[in-house]
């Protein structure tokens, strides 16, 4: 019979008394044992770690770097944090915020994980913030843009990647500073394109610059000639875009056919030339500016480190998206070690606000949103010896999003 039971007390009181003190220390050892928090038992239980990263569809891609970036952290550590393994259990959040809320609801109802990470999508990452400031589950944003994601101060809310403003709107004042004082700008017509296209226009307007035109092609747009044209007929000094995955290789190529790439230059944000479109843009990428919080070719150990491990571990180049999972691992992981495998909620918070980065991007602190306080690269994509990569041309440090 099971202690507690309707039948329990007549069968204990059929034990003699010694064997009655035998059984009481049993289950006294076996309630000792209940776990921490989350439900993850200290000792040698593994530590589990909810991944939510879109595994299908068009950001498939972005989804597998960020997973690989965290797996050269993990592996670095020998796969254990305070004496206990770590278990990654990845859902896929198919980039749609109904998939990727439920798929956050699975891993901290049915696995019982101690830390959420992912987010492609900034709609999935507001979806999954309400869930876990309702559950008080630590998220660590790996990827996700949108501004609010860290404005909205949520205690338990990280971010490893950056704020949309952050990204684009350094590069306004930078414009402005290296002589260029009207633009064209362009971006696909949804949240995260116009948040970025935002964010630049307010530094180059801040700076003096002139806006002399604007359009908002639909998101997946495969032809852009009439826009092409339209930014001919405009004759601004440069054109400043935000494009990402296939929209990017698409307008990339398509403004170099037009043959605008020589008479008005081309400038974006990071995402929009970056390892994983350098590829399908070709010699496209050439000569185009872009800014963002990596590059490749940056001179630190920890970059030369970064990229020899993944380069071993996976057989090619990483990302800047691979970069941003494996600062949320590094996150994750030293936060881990300060609490010494403990995963209460609020001891991993507090950890989380202490931890010191060692990351390939250079000088990384977070502010008092849990948003990353970071140099932004002005990065040209040159030819180097028969391969486009971007080269750093400026920096621009210390870059804080404004927090409001």
């Amino acid at each position: 019979m099971v202690p507690g039971t309707a039948n329990s007390a007549p069968t204990l009181r059929r034990f003699p008394f010694a064997a009655a003190i035998v059984l009481l220390v049993a289950v006294l050892l076996l309630v000792g044992c209940g776990g921490d928090g989350g439900g993850q038992g200290g000792g040698e239980d593994p530590i589990r770690l909810g991944v939510i990263l879109p595994y299908s569809g068009v950001y498939a891609q972005l989804g597998e770097d960020i997973t690989d970036g965290m797996n050269v952290y993990f592996e670095e550590q020998g796969n254990e944090i305070a004496g206990r393994p770590v278990e990654l259990i990845q859902e896929d959040t198919e980039a749609d915020p109904q998939v990727g809320v439920e798929a956050a609801r699975t891993l901290i109802e049915r696995d019982e994980v101690a830390v959420l990470t992912g987010t492609v999508s900034s709609a999935v990452a507001y979806g999954v913030i309400d869930l876990v400031s309702a559950d008080q589950i630590p998220f660590v944003i790996s990827n996700a843009t949108g501004n609010d994601a860290t404005r909205r101060g949520v205690p338990y809310v990280f971010r490893t990647s950056a704020s949309s403003w952050q990204v684009s709107n350094p590069m306004g004042g930078w414009l402005v500073d290296n002589g260029v004082e009207n633009v064209y700008v362009t971006a696909p017509d949804y949240a995260a394109g116009q948040e970025q296209a935002s964010g630049f226009k307010d530094g180059f307007a801040a700076a003096g610059g002139n806006l002399i035109g604007e359009a908002y092609p639909p998101l997946g747009n495969s032809d852009y000639s009439t826009y092409l044209t339209n930014i001919s007929q405009a004759s601004p000094q440069a054109e400043w875009s935000f494009y990402a995955g296939t929209d990017a290789v698409n307008f990339v190529r398509q403004y170099a056919e037009a043959g605008l790439k020589e008479s008005i230059p081309l400038y974006g944000s990071g995402y929009m030339v970056e390892a994983d479109t350098i590829e399908g843009q070709g010699e496209a990428a050439a000569g185009v500016r872009t800014g963002l919080f990596y590059a490749s070719g940056l001179d630190n150990p920890e970059n030369t480190a970064f990229i020899e491990n993944f380069q071993s571990q996976f057989e090619r180049d990483p990302s800047t998206y691979a970069v941003q999972g494996y600062d949320a691992a590094w996150l994750i992981g030293e936060a881990l070690k300060a609490t010494e495998g403990d995963t209460d909620p609020d001891a991993l918070v507090e950890a989380m606000e202490s931890v010191e980065f060692a990351s390939p991007r250079g000088p990384l602190t977070l502010d008092e949103n849990h948003n990353p306080i970071q140099n932004i690269y002005i990065r040209e994509a040159q030819d180097q010896n028969g391969t486009i990569e971007n080269v750093v041309i400026d920096t621009i440090e210390d870059v804080q999003d404004p927090g409001e």
